[in-house]
């Protein structure tokens, strides 16, 4: 009998799948790290968004994060390695973000079995997703380079909307300038933002919160015309379930037709930068 090789995939903490699904589906996230407070943190099994939001509301600095080193993915490895598998493939947030896909790689070395590291180019539920993908096709049967190509299609084909409602910590953490967020802030001024190259970057702006949710609609709208059949859609928020539901509403309301991968919370990781109360949506062609 063929021997049919034993594929571990890992992803890590900024794919934003909850502990209860990643059990499910048989995958260890390895945590990133949150530095607030005097102490670090790791993303999701210490830390979660409320507690930075509470924090930094009651006057604590603006937390930092960094990427988990290539030792805390050797030792996912070996643990994977130890539980029979003799190939991995490691799904990462988007190299233009953060320097877990170096960690990973660098991890390999010295590996007792291959690992491929997949750049997802994308952050939260954008790889997420991509770990979802990979679970089923795997649990299908498929082998290691039908998976990849698979990864590449969502990879091509996702697109991202999300807007802040506060521009405070974008600022604080250099992704825009004081005076932008300044006047950002008095004029009510929603950035609408989005991955490009798998680096964050401003889509377009609108005035109020009813202005951009109808904008990421109507652009949701043009990339769903576009596709090339059915999408996938999963709507994401940072402590306002609330906003990411409306936001769904917004979409039904406008007759769009899609495959629901649900409501998820961003992590403390992603969080950090962006601040409470984003939302927005992440789509991409079904595979």
């Amino acid at each position: 009998m063929e021997h049919i090789m034993n594929l571990a995939i890992i992803t890590d903490s900024t794919s934003d799948l909850t502990a209860a699904e990643l059990k499910q589906l048989q995958v260890e996230a390895v945590p990133l790290h949150v530095h607030f407070q005097g102490k670090t943190f790791k993303d999701w099994l210490e830390i979660d968004p409320a507690k930075i939001i509470a924090g930094v509301a009651a006057g604590a600095e603006m937390p930092s994060t960094s990427q988990p080193s290539p030792a805390e993915f050797s030792e996912a490895y070996a643990r994977a390695i130890a539980a029979g598998a003799d190939q991995i493939l490691v799904i990462c947030i988007s190299s233009g973000i953060s320097g877990t896909v170096q960690s990973a790689t660098i991890a390999k070395e010295g590996c007792a079995v291959p690992v491929t590291v997949f750049d997802s180019q994308a952050a939260s539920l954008g790889h997420g997703e991509m770990v979802r993908v990979a679970v089923r096709l795997r649990n299908g049967g498929a082998d290691l380079p039908t998976i990849v190509k698979a990864l590449e299609r969502i990879r091509d084909t996702n697109f991202i909307i999300f807007t802040v409602a506060t521009m405070d910590y974008l600022q604080k953490n250099g992704r825009i300038g004081r005076a932008s967020a300044l006047v950002g802030s008095l004029l009510n001024i929603k950035p609408l933002l989005t991955l490009e190259d798998g680096k964050v970057g401003p889509l377009s702006r609108a005035r109020g919160l009813k202005k951009a949710q109808q904008e990421m609609v109507d652009r949701l709208k043009v990339y769903a015309d576009a596709a090339k059949g059915p999408i996938v859609l999963n709507f994401i928020h940072v402590q306002d379930l609330s906003a990411a539901e409306g936001l769904r509403n917004a979409v039904d309301a406008a007759g769009l037709k899609y495959e629901f991968g649900g409501f998820h919370e961003i992590g403390a990781v992603i969080a950090s930068h962006v601040g409470p109360n984003t939302f927005g949506l992440y789509a991409h062609e079904a595979v």
